[in-house]
């Protein structure tokens, strides 16, 4: 199923299954700003990533006495959300535990992702509540893919990422596996502009923390057309393409991230992911604007 948003300016399609964006266009334009999952690059849009982000070492995590197998980026992403409330112009849909959910993940929540349109932008709010009776742990972020490039008579090297504000910053290495290393490589020098090329995704993700921006935009060298992502509140901050040439760029905010290689802990000490206690309600939002 298909869930069509619309306000004067953009036009947006969700599908129901992960509650994933997979169109965002001007209403007078037929420019696409989001990828189209091409399965020979990158077969998704913008899935949401929950309850890890990034994977567990060897695609398993100890909890208490127990073994529990959990595949990248969790589970949210391939299940079908239902609509909890929808008009014109927002979205609200629900994915509830299950016995199915419990099998990978031994808590019970309710996971809400809601889209709202408010002129040239989207607002994508996140919405965990626990409703066991126990504290539940987990990661969350977001992974949209947009276009790159946006016009037929642009190339991929044509665009470039900027900060809002010189950055000072190191990104995180990373195993061929997908995990942390616990290595730092310094990246930006009192910079804040990330050139496109077919190197810079090479080696993987560009995993950024503690960034002073709270905004960063994809530019064109050679039209106006452009994404701002605004991801205050979310202390991480992804970055990737697939290495084979396509023409895509993930813009992505999280709140926790992969396993360190090294991790061999329960998974209630997992680092820097989220406690939450029971009946509670965690919530953060980020933007994406169009022009």
């Amino acid at each position: 199923m298909i869930i069509q948003l619309n306000n004067d300016v953009i036009k947006v399609n969700v599908l129901a299954k992960g509650a994933e964006l997979c169109s965002l266009k001007f209403v007078n334009e037929n420019t696409e700003y989001i990828w189209n999952a091409d399965p020979v690059y990158w077969n998704r849009h913008s899935p949401v990533l929950f309850p890890i982000v990034g994977k567990v070492v060897n695609n398993q995590y100890q909890l208490d006495t127990s073994t529990y197998h959990l595949g990248q980026h969790g589970f949210a992403r391939n299940m079908e959300f239902s609509v909890a409330d929808q008009s014109n112009t927002h979205v609200s849909m629900i994915l509830e535990w299950n016995d199915e959910t419990l099998k990978v993940y031994p808590y019970k929540f309710e996971l809400m992702i809601t889209y709202t349109l408010i002129k040239n932008s989207i607002v994508i709010e996140y919405r965990v509540k626990n409703v066991d009776n126990k504290n539940i742990f987990f990661s969350i972020g977001g992974h949209p893919g947009f276009n790159c490039p946006l016009n037929e008579d642009e190339s991929f090297n044509d665009y470039y990422l900027e900060f809002e504000k010189n950055e000072d910053a190191s990104i995180t290495a990373i195993t061929k596996e997908g995990l942390l290393k616990r290595d730092k490589v310094a990246y930006l020098n009192n910079q804040n502009i990330i050139e496109m090329n077919d190197k810079v995704f090479k080696e993987g993700a560009l995993i950024f923390d503690n960034l002073r921006s709270t905004r960063i935009s994809l530019k064109s060298k050679k039209s106006q057309k452009c994404v701002h992502v605004d991801f205050e509140g979310f202390p991480f901050l992804g970055l990737w393409s697939s290495s084979n040439d396509a023409s895509f760029v993930c813009i992505e905010p999280w709140v926790g991230h992969a396993d360190y290689e090294d991790f061999i802990d329960d998974f209630t000490r997992k680092e820097d992911q989220t406690c939450l206690s029971a009946q509670k309600v965690f919530t953060r939002k980020f933007d994406i604007t169009i022009e």
